[in-house]
């Protein structure tokens, strides 16, 4: 029952009706009316278990928290004072959401190309090409996070598709990078692993590692494709590879970026297979056949591996 205001007993007793063997909980919320702006809160349960909080202006600019936990006799306290008026306005969160904007309206104006690039990749990763991703630091990240895309899922359930990131094997790379150097770190791999026809995209934020140099340099000499994810172009790497997205930004929210354009390729190329998937079902449909069309995109797929890994065993041979 609520009491009339402006007394010492202003209180509001709520039953939460949570209670085991025969033991109730109540919530009773104390307002104030001295002037002092004080609020409390008090939830007891059968008195072994107590939670209140105290929060006070009193008129200077400084509010402090305060609570108190007891569990069966144990209390534990903890005391948080905050000068409001030393919180900074200049701490660079506004700064940092606008350069977002900025790099989200740089990123827009490429949208033709990530919608190319996912078709692209729907036709050569259907045919049992392999896309490769590369990148140092931060944008390793973004690299292995495209790749697991493919290999795994974006959002809906579909066939798997070959996709490597050359970052990723931790000892290959310190293998490589100790034998040859860390700018043959993902050309060395490429050696190995690339076949005309594949797809190497590298993602940098300045466009100037020597690694990914030397990948693309070698992509090209092996007939794999070069796509580039960089900052503010023109840069060394965009005009190295064959094609390049260049996200007019700070670097942080560059990375940023190319997340979402990870996402936005992810996106349409999910749409892409969804729609042969489609129509592969309807062609079976009118031949009386039931089996549904993403199988048969997987056994390609599978067909199209063991023809290149015959190719392998031809060249190490040869």
């Amino acid at each position: 029952m609520l009491e009339p205001a402006g007394t010492s007993a202003d209180v509001l007793h709520l039953p939460l009706g949570l209670s085991t063997g025969g033991r109730r909980s109540e919530l009773a919320a104390h307002p104030s009316t001295n002037g002092t702006g004080t609020f409390r809160s008090a939830a007891a349960t059968n008195g072994t278990s107590t939670f209140r909080s105290t929060a006070a202006t009193n008129g200077t600019g400084t509010s402090s928290i305060s609570s108190t936990a007891a569990t069966n006799g144990t209390n534990r306290t903890g005391t948080e004072t905050t000068d409001l008026a030393d919180c900074p306005g200049d701490d660079g969160i506004e700064e940092h959401l606008d350069g977002v904007a900025l790099a989200v309206g740089s990123l827009r104006s490429h949208a033709p190309t990530l919608r190319r690039w996912a078709l692209e990749l729907a036709d050569r990763l259907s045919d049992g090409r392999c896309l490769f991703t590369a990148g140092n630091g931060g944008s390793a990240a973004e690299a292995q996070h495209l790749s697991s895309e493919l290999v795994g899922r974006f959002a809906q359930d579909r066939p798997a598709f070959a996709s490597i990131a050359l970052n990723t094997d931790s000892s290959a790379v310190t293998a490589i990078s100790n034998d040859y150097g860390y700018e043959n770190v993902f050309a060395r791999q490429l050696e190995a692993h690339g076949r005309p026809g594949d797809v190497l995209v590298l993602m940098t934020t300045s466009g100037k590692s020597p690694n990914l140099l030397k990948a693309a340099e070698t992509a090209h000499r092996l007939g794999v494709s070069t796509w580039a994810l960089t900052g503010p172009g023109p840069n060394p790497l965009t005009e190295i590879c064959q094609e390049a997205i260049t996200v007019e930004a700070a670097s942080p929210n560059v990375q940023e970026a190319h997340l979402m354009a990870i996402h936005s390729i992810c996106k349409a190329f999910d749409a892409e297979i969804a729609r042969r998937g489609e129509r592969q079902s309807a062609r079976r449909t009118e031949r009386g056949q039931d089996e549904p069309g993403p199988a048969i995109t997987r056994t390609q797929n599978t067909t199209t591996h063991s023809r290149r890994q015959v190719g392998r065993v031809r060249e190490v041979r040869l």
